[in-house]
């Protein structure tokens, strides 16, 4: 029942907002020196280094299909940064400093995998920790995984088809992957310079799985009922209709594979720190 229910949400599409391309055209010069992250700049968090992309608020569509009667109107109202990558082996390693590093297939620039979205969250809690004590933190932000809306805003990266691009340049998938992961950012970015958006890992959301609510949004954020995350982009071991920008998935909280990893976010905190876990 809940798989159909997914399947009938898998078509989303991106309206063109006047002025966001050039907002963002602006809001994403090369970056700073340091590794304090600036609104408005890209930065490198300092270690690991985590190459991360400002994005500014800005509004889209996201449905099943247009006039499905679930289209829901959704504004990020804030800014935020995405890694520029998929987290690698040797980034996570550096962070949680335990061995063995989760993944089927190894190497220290190849995206982790087998991680439960638990285990992300602990990821992101120590690097918030370490990075808000050194000072490089902005009011209200940490690090964490992207909304599903955040996600895909940036996967589209302004466009409104299947994909952000020509899918065999930018995404490993079922026919051309060789049955594995591969290492980073070795395919095509999208428009704002993101790598495997599509492909690759399939990547953990913050949200839980809900359907969407239609209407006129901010800042969504899935309050389902408490039993799946999401999971958005597709992974090496899936058809390319899987990798699309609108296609949803889900998996427990605790069920990780060699097809899912995760994307560093540092986006504004949706709830507080407990037990090690975001609410």
């Amino acid at each position: 029942m809940l798989r159909s229910v997914v399947t009938a949400f898998t078509w989303l599409a991106l309206i063109a907002v006047p002025g966001v391309a050039a907002e963002l055209a602006k809001a994403n010069p090369a970056g700073n020196a340091s590794n304090t992250p600036r609104f408005g700049q890209n930065f490198t968090v300092a270690h690991p280094a985590i190459a991360m992309i400002w994005i500014a608020p800005g509004t889209f569509l996201m449905s099943s299909t247009h006039g499905a009667g679930d289209d829901t109107l959704v504004t990020l109202t804030r800014g935020y940064w995405l890694g520029r990558t998929e987290v690698t082996q040797g980034q996570w390693q550096a962070v949680i400093d335990r061995v063995p590093v989760p993944s089927f297939f190894k190497g220290s620039d190849r995206p982790v995998e087998q991680v439960g979205w638990d285990l992300v969250m602990e990821f992101c809690l120590k690097l918030t920790e370490r990075e808000r004590t050194a000072g490089r933190l902005p009011q209200g932000y940490a690090y964490t995984l992207p909304t599903e809306a955040q996600w895909e805003f940036a996967c589209r990266a302004g466009t409104t088809g299947k994909y952000a691009g020509e899918i065999e340049a930018m995404a490993w998938y079922d026919a051309n992957s060789g049955g594995q992961t591969h290492p980073v950012a070795q395919k095509q970015p999208n428009a704002w310079g993101f790598h495997d958006m599509h492909g690759n890992v399939a990547e953990w959301c913050v949200d839980w799985y809900a359907g969407y609510a239609g209407g006129r949004v901010n800042d969504p954020t899935g309050t389902g009922a408490r039993q799946f995350h999401i999971l958005r982009g597709g992974s090496w071991g899936v058809s390319a209709g899987i990798c699309r920008s609108a296609f949803r998935h889900w998996n427990p909280t605790n069920a990780g594979s060699y097809g899912i990893g995760f994307r560093l976010a540092l986006a504004p905190q949706i709830g507080p720190p407990a037990e090690g876990k975001w609410d």
